[in-house]
């Protein structure tokens, strides 16, 4: 017999190798599946918006949605599809095929600035949203609606029809509105960028503060453990 171990000393030494591999694979196995289904429970946060939820003008990390997202520290998967100079036909036309892409359980609706500068009468801007907020009830997402305000070019009738829509919105689909994303921020000029319609880098934790009382809910509704203070 070659020299070496027992032949009852190697297999148990064999054993206790093939058990400890073992252990270990399933460990593995047992984390990984952890953290798949963890990341499955996740709600995803589709924000559709314009050039304020885009971060025109300053570092797309200072914007208020990646605020949102590090605030949210993986808690849910924020995807910000906004583009800046949006329109609401434009991403009426692009929602389907995210809502498909992302399968999104939070819609948020920030849109209307650049309808209401190109004078885009009131009914057909409602229309648009009113698409998007049954495109996405349709796939099973909740909706928040971001309100604006527009400047008084066309005059105060189409100015006060065209914000009602908001309001009105929200009424009839019995939905969360933050009446006004620049709540705070549109009138204080250090916290505007010279054009006087973007917000400035300061502003942006600001319209998350004005954002994050509507938004919270949802999130907690949809599996997102929001019950201790995440201020920033």
């Amino acid at each position: 017999m070659a020299k070496g171990f027992p032949v009852g000393a190697l297999s148990r030494h064999a054993l206790r190798r093939l058990a400890g591999r073992w252990f270990t694979a399933l460990w593995l196995a047992l984390l990984l599946a952890g953290s798949a289904a963890q990341a499955a429970e996740r709600p995803v946060l589709l924000v559709m918006g314009d050039s304020l939820s885009a971060a025109y003008g300053i570092e797309q990390g200072a914007g208020w949605v990646s605020l949102l997202q590090a605030r949210l520290d993986g808690k849910a998967r924020v995807v910000n599809a906004s583009i800046s100079g949006e329109t609401s036909s434009g991403a009426a036309a692009r929602l389907p095929d995210l809502l498909g892409q992302h399968e999104p359980d939070i819609v948020v609706l920030e849109l209307g600035g650049n309808d209401g500068l190109r004078g885009l009468p009131p009914g057909q801007f409602a229309a648009n949203m009113a698409d998007m907020i049954e495109a996405s009830q349709a796939a099973g997402a909740e909706v928040l609606l971001l309100g604006i305000d527009i400047p008084p070019n066309y005059g105060r009738a189409y100015r006060d029809a065209f914000t009602g829509v908001y309001t009105r919105l929200a009424d009839e689909y019995d939905l969360p509105l933050v009446p006004f994303l620049l709540e705070g921020v549109a009138l204080e000029d250090e916290l505007m960028q010279s054009d006087g319609i973007h917000p400035t880098a300061a502003a942006q934790p600001q319209i998350l503060e004005n954002v994050w009382p509507e938004l919270a809910p949802l999130l907690e509704a949809n599996g997102a453990a929001m019950a201790e203070s995440t201020q920033d």
